[in-house]
């Protein structure tokens, strides 16, 4: 359902003690929690889907926070399986209601939990489209680095390839978190965790590049924005989704598909545990928590290989 329409749906029957209720928890996972801008939008609105799907059913002015039971939590499930929301999107909707009622419950806002009781669906679990190196370096020489915005671009793209960061961590980069003398950057990942990422050469060199003509567009605004790294043509601060389409405008002539920023990431981890790298080394780099989301690049890995065998191998697809 559109989230405009289920905002306006909503305005007309919120009650003060389920918008008292949401005001509350988004507060607490901004504060508390340091849940990102991006989850904070999603986990808004799949409450407020929530809150329509009671209304509907139940009239949400009648019902009370502790009369939501487990089943009505699973007759929502159930709406969001026949309507055919992804499997992803429905887990994401269950992590929600999970976190949502057990802040209720620690704050003794109900007497009970009715989320303990959900499980996630399984989801087949997609192995990333990968880049190879060359697409990347066509996609890098493509680049005019002799100008401001070429030299940003570049720069961008480098750091994307060349230390596996975020699309946030790159957007929130800080002059002050470049470490040019022990090639290290410094970002701000999931729940605001910091880690150390080295800084290749040839990234390093890039940024030096882009940062010796970075005056140029500060000139370009009377607010001057000196902590940024990255600034758009106007001198400002260059948004995410600025970011995405410099990328896509660059890997759009080498590839059809994987022309995110993600993808350059995914190239790094893979790139990197093709030539050997340890497992928990790349995990770290890319500061996942959990070692299980970095074993799917082996999976990717494990697939070269066996086409590169299929490929070289005499005696690969055919017995004598």
């Amino acid at each position: 359902m559109n989230k405009t329409r289920i905002a306006n749906k909503l305005n007309s029957y919120r009650t003060t003690d389920w918008d008292a209720l949401l005001d509350r928890y988004l507060h607490y996972v901004k504060t508390e929690r340091s849940y990102s801008s991006h989850t904070l939008t999603s986990y808004g609105n799949d409450l407020q889907q929530f809150y329509l799907f009671l209304d509907q059913q139940y009239g949400l002015a009648k019902i009370s926070p502790d009369q939501i039971t487990r089943q009505k939590l699973r007759s929502f499930l159930a709406y969001l399986k026949k309507n055919d929301f992804l499997s992803s999107t429905i887990n994401r909707k269950i992590a929600c209601l999970k976190s949502f009622f057990k802040f209720l419950s620690v704050h003794k806002l109900i007497s009970h939990n009715p989320a303990t009781g959900l499980f996630f669906l399984k989801t087949e679990q997609k192995i990333p489209f990968i880049l190879n190196y060359d697409q990347i370096k066509q996609a890098l020489a493509s680049i005019d680095s002799s100008t401001v915005l070429g030299a940003r671009d570049s720069a961008i793209l480098e750091l994307f390839y060349g230390a596996g960061i975020r699309l946030s961590e790159l957007a929130d980069l800080k002059i002050k978190n470049i470490d040019f003398v022990n090639n290290l950057i410094k970002v701000s990942g999931k729940g605001s965790k910091e880690r150390l990422v080295p800084l290749g050469e040839v990234a390093k060199q890039a940024l030096k590049n882009y940062l010796s003509m970075r005056d140029e567009l500060l000139q370009k605004t009377i607010v001057k924005n000196v902590e940024d790294v990255f600034l758009n043509k106007y001198g400002k601060r260059l948004s995410t989704r600025g970011i995405q389409r410099r990328v896509a405008k660059y890997l759009h002539l080498v590839a059809t598909t994987g022309t995110n920023p993600h993808s350059l990431r995914h190239a790094f981890a893979t790139h990197l545990l093709d030539e050997g790298a340890d497992l928990i080394a790349v995990k770290e780099l890319l500061g996942h928590s959990s070692l299980s989301t970095t074993q799917i690049y082996t999976h990717v890995s494990t697939e070269r290989l066996r086409k590169i065998y299929k490929q070289a191998h005499p005696r690969a697809d055919k017995a004598d």
